[in-house]
């Protein structure tokens, strides 16, 4: 299909890229699905592996025509077992686990961690998840050396899986050397959007946007939420950052896999509140890793997160390693558009946001109202760093909308707002040659019809730095 399309589904689909995904070929296919963002995860491959695979999205991108988005995902103090002797390891009921100082277990039951300072931190009765909670174990003893767990729950291990130390308060710092050299990397590359992982406070962000600003980065700042820390300090950290992501995985991990739920849609609607777009990630359509349908619940999962009000859902091993990528996200749009049919705008949102000036949200805001009374077939917002977009998003009107800009980078990171369809123009100075330019492309690409009507929201530079000028055409 030719994307944007105003048919296309209002909620944006993040694609994690990996390698069921990461050809050229595949990608283009992705986007032709629906893809808005692809997602490169730091915590698996190499700096040369994630160079490649940043080329062939912005081929794919060129080759489809659509401004797609790269979100790099920074992996954080994610702690990990180290390579064990014997793989799988049964971790029966009542059985002894014992992490070790080092990297040289001596025995199957002898476990070692990524993070040096592991035994340090551990107290008796603490609790510890491995393997994202598939097995569960409670520290017995503790020594300068030797931490004996009990198996609390059974199951299997396996080498590098991840150890989740719930209420355990951790001294590593937000960011390790490797997520520093990453975000210099994806600031030198122009990357879009970097997600920070295991986020505690707003403090982490602010390192982040810091070491960003050194190396003159522009991309937008992702708070991934998934400690209970973080829910603690949520309203600091959303404050903090341009986005955030419900890591579910982690999360569900790290608080009682029952409060998951009530503490995704907490998350949801403090963004909302805030003006910040809102990811939900993990597991959205887990079956589709070798099924070629979801589930009903998975479904209902999807449809959920979209009516408490999230910008985007993210797809993870279900593009990355899963049998059929491009399934997966035309099944996600398809949950999305019909989902979105129960919407509602909210035409007594009148927030403000410090993102732009205060004439141009009210602009907009009267622009989508007017839009909605008459009936437009579009909207059209000329915008040049994305803000003014940003503000249209929030009022979750179902007019199709497009957020034009000459810069491509702005166009890209306008992927992540809900219900914005990004078009780049080359006539934004002159208002006629703009409407003009716009009626072009909705000619070309059979979207317009004469006798729509289209309302915009553009400048004329009477006011600096303000929207002042909204503008209905009735298409010839």
């Amino acid at each position: 299909m030719s994307r944007p399309s105003l048919d296309e589904a209002r909620t944006k689909i993040v694609a994690t890229v990996g390698p069921a995904s990461d050809t050229v070929e595949k990608l283009v296919a992705l986007i032709d699905a629906g893809v808005d963002i692809f997602r490169i995860n730091t915590a698996h491959g190499s700096r040369q592996q994630h160079a490649t695979v940043l080329g062939n999205i912005r081929e794919a991108s060129n080759q489809t025509g659509f401004h797609v988005a790269v979100l790099l995902d920074l992996a954080g103090p994610k702690l990990r077992m180290g390579q064990l002797l014997q793989e799988p390891l049964a971790c029966g009921m009542g059985a002894k686990l014992t992490f070790i100082r080092g990297d040289q277990p001596k025995d199957p039951y002898e476990i070692t961690s990524t993070y040096a300072k592991l035994i340090d931190e551990l107290e008796v009765d603490d609790r510890i998840m491995l393997a994202d909670g598939t097995v569960s174990l409670v520290a017995a003893t503790v020594t300068e050396d030797r931490a004996v767990c009990r198996v609390v729950a059974s199951g299997e291990i396996r080498s590098r899986q991840g150890i989740n130390l719930p209420g355990v308060k951790l001294s590593v710092s937000a960011m390790l050397p490797r997520d520093i050299d990453n975000a210099i990397w994806a600031a030198e590359q122009g990357i879009d959007l970097i997600s920070l992982s295991f986020v505690r406070s707003a403090d982490d962000i602010l390192q982040l946007r810091a070491l960003l600003a050194k190396h003159q980065s522009s991309a937008l700042v992702i708070a991934k939420i998934e400690k209970p820390e973080a829910l603690e300090q949520l309203d600091a950290i959303v404050d903090a950052t341009d986005g955030v992501m419900v890591a579910r995985g982690d999360l569900g991990v790290e608080i009682d896999v029952a409060e998951t739920p009530v503490a995704q849609k907490r998350i949801i609607r403090v963004c909302r509140r805030k003006n910040k777009p809102v990811i939900v990630a993990t597991q959205m359509l887990e079956s589709m890793h070798h099924s070629s349908r979801p589930t009903r619940a998975e479904a209902s999962d999807v449809a959920n997160a979209i009516l408490d009000g999230t910008d985007a859902c993210m797809l993870s091993g279900e593009t990355a390693v899963g049998d059929h990528p491009a399934k997966a996200v035309a099944m996600m749009n398809r949950i999305m558009l019909c989902t979105e049919k129960e919407l509602r705008h909210s035409i007594g949102d009148r927030s403000v946001t410090d993102r732009v000036h205060p004439i141009t949200t009210a602009v907009t805001h009267a622009a989508t109202n007017i839009a909605e009374s008459i009936g437009a077939k579009l909207i059209v917002i000329a915008t040049r760093s994305g803000s003014t977009a940003w503000v249209k998003s929030k009022s979750r009107s179902l007019v199709p909308t497009l957020g034009v800009s000459e810069s491509p980078e702005t166009l890209r990171r306008m992927n992540l707002l809900w219900g914005i369809k990004p078009i780049q123009a080359t006539q934004m100075a002159d208002t006629q040659e703009f409407i003009d330019e716009i009626c072009r492309w909705g000619h070309a690409n059979a979207q317009l019809n004469p006798g729509d009507q289209v309302v915009f929201v553009t400048g004329t530079g009477v006011v600096k730095q303000a929207h002042n000028l909204l503008l209905v055409h009735t298409v010839q």
